[in-house]
């Protein structure tokens, strides 16, 4: 059984709240780590803005 078939079967088992809250905290996952790219690109444009002016001239 594959990790997705997995997931299914048990997603399938649980009641509609469980279900809600099973989706909540995978969108909570997706944002945190859509929060860490944010985080990572604000550190990189940081450590290189005089750099990054140079070129956009």
């Amino acid at each position: 059984m594959t990790l997705a078939e997995k997931f299914v079967k048990e997603f399938q088992e649980l009641n509609e709240i469980q279900q809600r809250e099973v989706i909540d905290f995978m969108e909570f996952i997706k944002e945190k780590q859509q929060k860490q790219i944010e985080n990572t690109m604000d550190k990189i444009i940081e450590k290189n803005k005089k750099a990054l002016k140079e070129l956009s001239k």
